[in-house]
């Protein structure tokens, strides 16, 4: 039977969020008055004020003085979401492109757990010192195909996730999912092995995203197909694939990226980034067992 007009059950209801449909809310911003829920609040000098009246910075009284819009992690909206998927993928290319043009560069970038002449003294790779190759091998491909496949993983996921974390939050999830899939492979693998590719920060993204698409309650379907396929090609023999980089990777991601989008509001940036400050020490810890397995 219908609810006549003007009953308990319709005085009761609240109106939903402009942005967020399945969201009830009894705050609205102050300049357009359309309602906001929690996460689209943006504070001014009195009330709240939606993204949009805050982006527009049109009208006057207190607009100067509203936050800017934010993410649903916290970081800032900004003009060009997927800034720092360029400059990574501008970086990837310009190392490609050096490897190609030396004879020794590669040499020196790629994740070398340590080179034994005989008997064994580790005098290069991390064994001998050279942590940097944790990063530096992030960042180094040889093949065309293999930064081929990279960068266009690397645009097609950390484009939507750079957009949806901020800039900030974004670069920590890439750089600890690299860093995890480095310390992983180096715990694992042979000392004289060299590893190299994006795929552990690409793999990264995977989880965090997968993480992401769970929050706002999406359909999860194509991420998980995709991930399956790779975690199949990574693991099927004829490849070559580091897998512990990708597995590294993989599990960084999804730690940080679900502090990210389920960090409390009030510690927000607290629970973030040492989230992130936690697996980068575990990735020292790790880098620092292998180093005494080998030396």
């Amino acid at each position: 039977m219908d609810q006549p007009a003007g009953s308990p059950q319709d005085a009761q209801s609240l109106p939903v969020c402009y942005r967020h449909p399945d969201r009830e809310t009894g705050i609205r911003c102050t300049r357009c008055e359309r309602p906001i829920c929690p996460e689209c609040m943006v504070s001014a000098s009195v009330g709240f004020q939606c993204p949009d009246c805050v982006r527009s910075g049109s009208g006057t009284g207190h607009a100067p003085d509203a936050a800017r819009p934010r993410t649903i992690a916290g970081g800032t909206i900004t003009a060009d979401p997927h800034l720092i998927t360029k400059i990574l993928i501008g970086i990837n290319v310009a190392v490609f492109i050096a490897v190609q043009t030396s004879d020794t560069l590669l040499n020196d970038l790629v994740l070398l757990g340590a080179w034994p002449p005989a008997p064994f003294t580790p005098t290069q790779g991390i064994a001998g010192g050279e942590w940097y190759r944790l990063v530096t091998s992030v960042f180094t491909h040889e093949a065309i195909w293999h930064i081929a496949f990279n960068m266009l993983s690397l645009w097609w996921l950390g484009g939507p996730l750079e957009a949806a974390l901020g800039r900030a939050r974004y670069l920590t999830v890439y750089l600890v999912s690299g860093l995890a899939g480095s310390a992983l492979a180096y715990l694992l693998t042979s000392p004289a092995t060299a590893t190299l590719g994006a795929s552990g920060a690409v793999f990264g993204l995977f989880g965090a995203t997968a993480v992401l698409m769970r929050r706002l309650n999406q359909d999860m379907r194509p991420i998980i197909a995709l991930l399956a396929i790779n975690l199949i090609l990574t693991f099927s023999p004829g490849f070559n694939i580091s897998w512990q980089a990708h597995i590294g990777g993989l599990v960084a991601g999804v730690i940080t990226g679900y502090a990210m989008v389920h960090a409390p509001r009030r510690h927000r940036a607290l629970v973030q980034y040492g989230t992130s400050a936690l697996v980068l020490v575990a990735v020292v810890l790790l880098t620092l067992l292998r180093t005494a397995q080998l030396t």
